[in-house]
C-alpha cells in the first residue's frame, strides 16, 4: 500500500490549492457567477478501496466526465457530480436553463462534456507545469451510471490500475451549491512518478 509522507501530503495540497483556484476561474467564467470552492481534501486509495471512499461522498446515479491522459504520467481523469449537481451546473452555464430541468438532455449533456473538458485541463494543466510533466488528453467523454457501474467501467489501455488520488470540493455558486470530485486512477507506475515529481517541486519550493 502506497501512503503519503507529510511532505508529500503537504505539497499535493499545495498543488491542488493552486489547480483548483484555476479551475475556479474557469468556471467563473463559464457560468458568470463568482464561485467559492471548499478547501480541497485529498486521499490515495488502492482501486479495491475507491467504491467505499466514493460512496461516502455520492450515491446513486452519477455524471462523471472521464479524460484518458497520457506522458510520463498516465491514468484516467474523472470529474463526478451527483446527478442533481450536474444538472444544475448546467442549467447555469445555458441560457435558457432556469434551474427548473431535473434531466439532463442532449443538449445539457454536450454542455456538462465541455465543463468537465475545461475544468479537467485546468487542473492537470497546473500539476503538468509545475511539476514539469508532459501530459496529453483525449477526447473527454461523459457516462450517465450508478456508482458501481462507472467504478467497474474504468480501464486504461492495458495499464494495471492499482490507486486513485480522489481529491474532494464543492463549489458554490450564488444560491447554488455544487459538489464535485477529481478522481486520477494511476498504476502504481504513474503514482510513483507523480509521487516523485511532487517532491521534486516541493524541494525547490522551500
Amino acid at each position: 500500500m502506497i501512503t503519503l509522507t507529510e511532505k508529500q501530503r503537504d505539497a499535493l495540497s499545495e498543488l491542488i490549492n493552486i489547480g483548483f483556484a484555476r479551475t475556479a476561474a474557469s468556471l467563473s467564467d463559464i457560468t458568470g457567477h463568482r464561485v467559492f470552492l471548499e478547501v480541497p481534501q485529498v486521499s490515495i486509495v488502492s482501486i479495491e478501496e475507491l467504491a467505499s471512499k466514493l460512496a461516502t461522498y455520492v450515491q446513486g446515479e452519477v455524471a462523471t466526465v472521464q479524460q484518458i491522459f497520457t506522458g510520463a504520467v498516465s491514468g484516467n481523469a474523472l470529474l463526478l457530480l451527483n446527478y442533481d449537481g450536474a444538472v444544475t451546473l448546467a442549467d447555469l452555464v445555458t441560457p435558457e436553463g432556469g434551474g427548473v430541468s431535473r434531466r439532463l438532455d442532449a443538449s445539457a449533456a454536450e454542455v456538462l462534456t465541455e465543463i468537465g473538458n475545461i475544468l479537467l485541463n485546468a487542473c492537470l494543466s497546473v500539476f503538468g507545469n509545475l511539476l514539469k510533466i508532459q501530459i496529453s488528453f483525449t477526447v473527454p467523454h461523459l457516462h450517465l451510471d450508478a456508482l458501481d457501474g462507472l467504478l467497474h467501467s474504468l480501464v486504461i489501455e492495458r495499464e494495471e490500475m492499482r490507486y486513485a488520488m480522489v481529491v474532494y470540493t464543492g463549489f458554490q455558486m450564488r444560491d447554488n451549491s455544487v459538489n464535485g470530485y477529481l478522481v486520477l486512477v494511476l498504476s502504481v507506475v504513474s503514482l510513483e512518478k507523480l509521487l516523485l515529481a511532487v517532491e521534486n517541486w516541493a524541494d525547490v519550493e522551500t
